[in-house]
């Protein structure tokens, strides 16, 4: 029999005498019958019973404890039920780390921005043969120089070189 003289919610839902060895009671106290009838709704008192003695008395608490949370997880998603609430949560982590990773590209080159690029020399190399490549090779230097070019003019914060941090020290 569970605490006292009053039985288990187990056999006070299912209407029978609480014997002194009555395996539900040490898991499904009299206090909290919600919690036995929705495992047994889901799972089912004779279920639950045979599962509670295949396991050793040091485990039984935690698989209580794990049948509760499925019957919970059952009765809100039938159909998947705890995969559902992880699938759910996996989906989440995964979005809120993609949207982690954009805030830091943000960040980055908004740090990019603001720190002025130095003028690199760039010495444009004629090909020593005219190969059919040798125009597109001068588009890229072209563009190449054009683009730096355009870098290190299009700043328009005014900084300070001394004051200025950078993102790897």
């Amino acid at each position: 029999m569970g605490t006292g003289s009053s039985p288990c919610a187990s056999c006070k839902l299912l209407r029978r005498r609480c014997a002194k060895d009555c395996i539900f009671a040490p898991y499904f106290p009299p206090d909290d019958p919600h919690k036995f009838a929705i495992v047994h709704k889901v799972f089912g008192a004779s279920n639950v019973s045979k599962m509670l003695q295949e396991l050793p008395i040091q485990k039984r608490a935690d698989a209580v404890s794990s049948l509760v949370y499925e019957a919970n997880a059952r009765v809100r998603d039938p159909v998947y039920g705890c995969v559902g609430a992880i699938s759910f949560l996996q989906n989440q982590v995964s979005q809120l780390q993609m949207q982690l990773a954009v805030a830091q590209a943000e960040i980055l080159c908004i740090q990019m921005q603001q720190e002025p690029v130095p003028s690199l020399p760039i010495t444009l190399m004629e090909p020593e043969d005219k190969s059919p490549f040798s125009t597109s090779n001068n588009n890229f230097n072209n563009n190449l120089q054009q683009y730096l070019s355009f870098a290190s003019s299009s700043s328009s914060i005014m900084q300070d070189p001394v004051k200025r941090e950078s993102l790897w020290t």
